[in-house]
């Protein structure tokens, strides 16, 4: 009952009231960071979600756009602003995200929705992740989140797979709460957020 109808019923109402209940904090950022970006507080990308469909997902842009000589991005670390640092830091930018949950897009827990690119980089295993809608939390956000590896990663996201019910969503929110006030595991020691998937490394 809770995997083929409550979890999606959940989702919708949940991330409806998020909606409401957030549209001031909303409101604040968007105008905080609409002055700190050049006019561009959301940052829109397209990421596989449930069996790899393409969708855009919604975030908080937290870094600038800035180059360097040879017209090429900076590190994210230089981008980051200070305004999005701090978003970044109690996870607001999220929030937006909650428009994914209302369209089906997302569901408020399970494995993070990652670039289109590394599609042909999982192995059998790995693609297992992407059997359940993508979520705004997950079970390997509250082990770790930015701070593990990338294998260890993609346990926790599998097992989530294999093993979600209620209670353990329930635990995966707790969790949560718990990490944003303590805002551990952001980012990987010298980077903004984590170093790019680049493949399983063969023996």
């Amino acid at each position: 009952m809770y995997k083929l109808f409550l979890k999606r019923f959940l989702d919708f109402t949940l991330s409806l009231i998020g909606l409401i209940v957030l549209s001031p904090i909303f409101i604040i950022i968007t105008i905080l960071l609409f002055f700190s970006n050049n006019g561009k507080p959301f940052f829109f990308q397209k990421r596989p979600g449930l069996h790899e469909k393409i969708f855009s997902i919604i975030k908080f842009k937290t870094m600038n756009d800035k180059k360097d000589a040879q017209g090429n991005l900076l590190s994210d670390k230089e981008r980051l602003t200070k305004v999005g640092s701090f978003v970044r830091k109690t996870s607001l930018d999220e929030i937006p995200q909650l428009i994914n949950v209302l369209k089906g897009d997302m569901s408020l827990i399970g494995p993070r929705p990652l670039l289109p690119e590394y599609l042909p980089l999982y192995n059998e295993t790995q693609k297992q992740r992407h059997n359940v809608r993508p979520g705004i939390t997950g079970w390997a956000q509250v082990n770790g989140r930015n701070a593990i590896s990338w294998q260890q990663k993609f346990k926790y996201d599998v097992y989530y797979v294999e093993n979600y019910t209620f209670l353990l969503d329930m635990k995966i929110v707790f969790l949560t709460i718990k990490k944003v006030f303590v805002s551990e595991g952001i980012s990987q020691k010298g980077q903004a957020t984590m170093e790019p998937f680049k493949g399983n490394l063969k023996k």
